[in-house]
């Protein structure tokens, strides 16, 4: 080798020596498809909102998003597998309030939902209804709330199981109006309503979707919904905050939750798409069938309502002296 290219040689040596000690520049994500874990099984809202949000979801994102139900221990299942997935945005879980109410009610959890998880945004607000029974003869929230003051201990109320919405949205009632009313729980709600027919049960708070083919044609009589404002499938009912009640509040939201630790970027990138998703027209219909209403929110607002939504619920749990025993 003569002296030129020796230099060369000396010349170049460095910098190619930086070019493969250089790392491979990060794919741009997602790369490949997006799992949305349902932690329910098929057929309920859950696993219907999630099927409509994964489809627009992957045409916001560019790129397929898988529906994936594991369904197990009231969601806890589904929830673990993406807190111990890899912190990188390719698992991501659809939850309702029982993300919030579990840490409280179970003994135990295989996670920490605020150290295992990250919240990427609300998807969806949908207040609970309240019905009774018809033989009661109630046809408004006051007249119910008289009667229940007038008998304690003889009104008997439905659930969809211990520690569920329906069950937390009445004990909360009765913790607010000081009615003493019992709880009989069910495998879901909707197998209450027949029992609720015939006055076997009294009353209850369901889901919207749950109660409204029920109520459309007289069977149960619905009195008052659970949200901040009056629901479009119930306009003429009043809340039961403006009812009597001031300050009662209960959302079965959902919300998508992905793994703590993941990139700031890919993080944002899943809350935009998020919010894009929630936008689209044929989503908006779909939800709105069943008393969903679309609500994307900023990574720091979708953690704030998380900690609010524990914190209140375990304030509930605690003064109900409610246990899964």
């Amino acid at each position: 080798m003569n002296r030129l290219k020796f230099a060369a040689c000396l010349v170049l040596w460095p910098a190619l020596l930086f070019t493969l000690a250089a790392p491979a520049q990060a794919e741009t994500f997602p790369s490949r498809p997006v799992h949305l874990i349902i932690p329910y099984g098929p057929g309920g809202i859950v696993d219907f909102a999630g099927r409509e949000l994964a489809q627009k979801l992957g045409e916001a994102l560019g790129q397929t998003v898988v529906p994936d139900n594991r369904p197990g221990a009231g969601g806890i299942v589904g929830v673990d597998a993406v807190a111990h997935s890899d912190p990188d945005g390719y698992n991501v879980a659809l939850m309702d309030p029982a993300i919030v109410i579990n840490p409280t009610l179970q003994k135990q959890l295989p996670y920490d939902i605020f150290k295992d998880l990250v919240t990427v945004s609300r998807v969806s607000s949908s207040p609970e209804v309240l019905v009774v029974a018809p033989q009661l003869g109630i046809k408004t929230y006051a007249e119910f709330v008289a009667y229940g003051k007038a008998n304690p201990g003889k009104l008997f109320y439905a659930s969809a199981g211990i520690g569920s919405a329906p069950h937390l949205a009445a004990e909360m009632w009765k913790l607010r109006t000081g009615i003493d009313a019992v709880h009989v729980p069910y495998k879901g709600i909707g197998g209450s309503f027949t029992d609720m027919m015939s006055n076997k049960v009294q009353f209850a708070f369901s889901s919207i979707a749950g109660a409204l083919p029920f109520t459309g044609d007289g069977r149960i009589i619905p009195l008052a919904t659970t949200g901040t404002v009056r629901s479009p499938v119930y306009p003429d009912l009043p809340t039961v905050a403006e009812a009597g009640a001031p300050g009662y509040s209960v959302d079965v939201w959902l919300t998508l939750y992905g793994r703590a630790g993941m990139p700031t970027d890919v993080l944002q990138t899943l809350n935009a798409a998020v919010g894009k998703a929630l936008q689209d027209a044929e989503l908006k219909a779909a939800f709105a069938k069943f008393g969903l209403t679309p609500v994307a929110t900023s990574v720091q607002d979708s953690a704030a309502f998380t900690r609010s939504e524990y914190q209140k619920w375990k304030q509930v749990i605690t003064d109900g002296h409610i246990t899964l025993d």
